[in-house]
């Protein structure tokens, strides 16, 4: 999976790749990590998916999304909302949070 930021500041997410554009690395922000990388946590077959971030007008998390290889799950956040989905458990998911400020940020593992 890209996900990519065109010139105009649009944040893309990338099914088929056909000119060139510039990805955005996760976690390459000088931000706090623990205040921006998604938790996930099992509980049972599901898995909450949290980011412990302020939600204010001009600093939010403004995506969660879960990538799963074969399709992706998001859910969008305005300022005010807490940043929190549930999903399915699936072995190898990965989970993506986008700050309005400090860019991608890519989850560990599930614990």
């Amino acid at each position: 999976m890209k996900i990519v930021r065109e010139d105009n500041g649009n944040v893309l997410l990338v099914l088929k790749e056909c000119v060139p554009v510039s990805q955005i690395k996760s976690n390459d922000v000088d931000a706090s990590f623990e205040k921006h990388v998604p938790q996930m946590k099992k509980i049972d077959n599901s898995v909450e998916v949290f980011v412990n971030h302020v939600m204010e007008e001009d600093h939010y998390i403004e995506w969660i999304l879960v990538d799963y290889g074969s399709r992706q799950i998001i859910e969008h956040f305005s300022p005010g909302d807490v940043p929190k989905i549930v999903v399915e458990y699936q072995d190898g998911m990965k989970a993506y949070s986008y700050c309005n400020k400090h860019s991608l940020w890519i989850s560990g593992e599930v614990f």
